[in-house]
């Protein structure tokens, strides 16, 4: 019998072999250019920037003094003469553009690039307070404000008495007047200006001001005001991020071929494990991972940091391929709900990073430590933990359950995706326990639960108030809702007799306990940030009162179960709606103050 490590490396040659002679010879030459172009394109991009749009519309001007304004913008090609012809047409004070989208798109720019000519003006001239008469110091405070209404039954916001003053409930706090005195020079001030001004910023163009901080801190003109948007950082992660995709697919497609063509059946009568199996399967993938992230990091000079966020990235994109490759019934199949998977996964990564530097919420995913290190701004240990941690747990939990279910009854029957997932999470209920079984598959559901809450927060992060807030509550409930039922769901399904009322009972205990449990040692451990906001208590409550969320869990698991009980299997989805609105209501009283 081969040790567990002989059998991992076994898998892998045969894997290895096996892709060697099964990929068509044209696809790999193909693969290795493509690969090449994209470490060239990585470089350039890190070098200089994004010029998507460079000589993208043509402009005439009436002298070379008029062209200055706009000469400096790559996306014009900037011609001498006012005959017609071009997009736009500037001859002082007359600035005509061509009736079409791209003449209107090009008049805009050109506004926005004679905003920083004036800027610039302004940021020469002698007398710079004349210019600037405003400078305002910017100083964060920490809201005190408490959202944990959901757990002490008292309200946050209610509407306002139109017709009373508000009064504070807490002392009043003396605030010291802010100093007349900059306590930098005019020269400093125009330094830094001119300074900032010149930034070579792919932003600058579409915006009329230079965001970010400089050397002299917190103080900013006013046309200055303007959160940092890591626009050229996000499209270079974006970079790392496709070949994990592209290879994770060849994974998941060897899984489906193994199905298919009824290889699997060998594997799985071979002295092999099925962890072996599946591990083995996966470790060349793996390595092809770390190498291409590895060396287009080298672009970015911080290889370490970059390899240390996308790899928990790597476990769970691979996980989730394992998944759908065992899932799927068909190569059609497999790529519908694959294309479903990177558009959810692409979301997920890329919308918190928008936010990087503006919002905790940025933090959310990995790819905005990787911002952080590109523009070289510091972050912690913590910060690591608290993006990472739901990737290395659910990757995990992932792989889990593709081990228990790798043999030849889930392989190789084509039962729809539902009646797939519903098996899977009933293997992983015991006979003999069904209640500890209930408890656990609830408590290893938390970070599914909490990663797709916080994809919603994400999505919902701009919309209006109290539009998204509401939204948010109910959908929060009905995913909550959904993982705490669909276990009791696939009993019922395959033992309709296990549901007696004191089952019901005791089977909405153990729910609530693994749910509960589950959601606090999270909470606790990854998202005290996100919890201090009034959206994190819309999602996650405290430990303050522990009656409340203990007596909210198990209305709603026993709501679920009690209709299942009663009409049986059929009304699941009328169930889990009503669960889900009472849930919500809850959420919604004590959150937005009985509104």
């Amino acid at each position: 019998m081969l040790s567990p490590l002989r059998q991992i490396l076994t898998m892998s040659r045969w894997e290895i072999r096996r892709s060697a002679t099964t990929m068509p010879r044209e696809v790999i030459p193909v693969a290795v250019a493509l690969f090449i172009l994209l470490i060239i394109v990585t470089g350039y991009t890190q070098e200089s920037g994004i010029h998507l749009q460079d000589r993208m519309y043509t402009a005439g001007v009436d002298s070379a003094e008029t062209g200055t304004i706009i000469l400096g913008d790559p996306r014009f090609t900037v011609y001498r003469g006012t005959t017609g012809g071009t997009d736009l047409t500037i001859a002082p004070p007359d600035v005509r553009a061509v009736d079409t989208d791209r003449g209107k798109a090009a008049l805009k720019a050109f506004q926005t690039d004679y905003n920083r000519y004036q800027t610039a003006q302004y940021n020469r001239e002698n007398d710079l307070f004349a210019a600037y008469p405003l400078w305002i110091d910017i100083q964060y405070v920490r809201s005190e404000l408490d959202f944990t209404a959901t757990e002490t039954g008292t309200g946050v916001s209610g509407a306002p008495n139109p017709y009373a003053n508000p009064v504070p409930d807490r002392p009043v706090q003396p605030v010291d007047k802010p100093s007349a005195e900059i306590g930098y020079t005019k020269e400093e001030l125009r330094a830094e200006l001119v300074g900032s001004e010149d930034e070579d910023s792919t932003v600058a163009r579409y915006t009329d001001v230079v965001a970010g901080g400089g050397a002299l801190g917190d103080f900013k003109t006013p046309s200055q005001l303007t959160p940092p948007l890591p626009f050229d950082a996000i499209v270079l992660v974006f970079v790392f991020i496709f070949p994990l995709y592209f290879t994770s697919q060849f994974y998941m497609m060897s899984v489906m071929n193994e199905r298919i063509e009824r290889r699997g059946e060998v594997l799985l009568s071979s002295p092999l494990r099925p962890s072996a199996i599946v591990i083995g399967k996966m470790l060349p993938y793996l390595v092809v991972m770390i190498a291409v992230t590895a060396i287009l990091s080298l672009t970015t000079g911080e290889t370490a940091v970059v390899l240390a966020a996308v790899f928990p990235v790597i476990l769970f994109f691979l996980a989730a391929a394992l998944l759908i490759g065992m899932a799927a019934r068909s190569f059609k199949e497999l790529s519908f709900i694959s294309i479903f998977f990177s558009t959810i996964a692409t979301s997920y990564l890329f919308f918190p990073s928008i936010f990087a530097n503006i919002h905790v919420i940025s933090l959310i995913s990995p790819l905005t430590l990787i911002i952080y290190a590109i523009e070289g701004t510091p972050f912690t240990l913590a910060d690591y933990f608290y993006s990472t941690f739901l990737f290395w747990v659910t990757a995990g939990i992932l792989f889990a359950i593709c081990i228990v279910n790798f043999n030849e009854e889930r392989l190789f029957t084509l039962h729809p995706l539902r009646a797939k997932v519903r098996e899977y999470i009933g293997s992983a209920v015991s006979e003999k326990h069904p209640f500890a079984s209930l408890f656990g598959i609830t408590l290893f559901s938390i970070p599914f639960v909490l990663m797709a809450q916080l994809m919603l927060l994400v999505l919902l992060f701009n919309l209006p108030m109290p539009f998204s807030l509401v939204v948010l509550i109910f959908a929060a409930a009905f995913i909550e809702e959904w993982a705490k039922s669909i276990a009791i769901y696939a009993i019922a399904v395959e033992r309709p007799a296990f549901l007696t009322w004191r089952n019901v009972i005791l089977a909405s205990l153990a729910v609530m306990a693994g749910f509960l449990l589950g959601e606090k040692l999270l909470l606790f451990a990854t998202l005290a940030q996100i919890s201090e906001s009034i959206f994190g208590a819309a999602l996650f409550t405290s430990l303050q009162v522990l009656w409340l969320p203990l007596t909210l869990h198990f209305t709603g698991a026993f709501i679920t179960i009690s209709l299942l009980k009663i009409f049986g299997k059929r009304c699941y989805p009328i169930a889990l709606a009503i669960a889900s609105l009472v849930h919500g209501a809850y959420n919604l009283y004590f959150i937005a103050g009985g509104i």
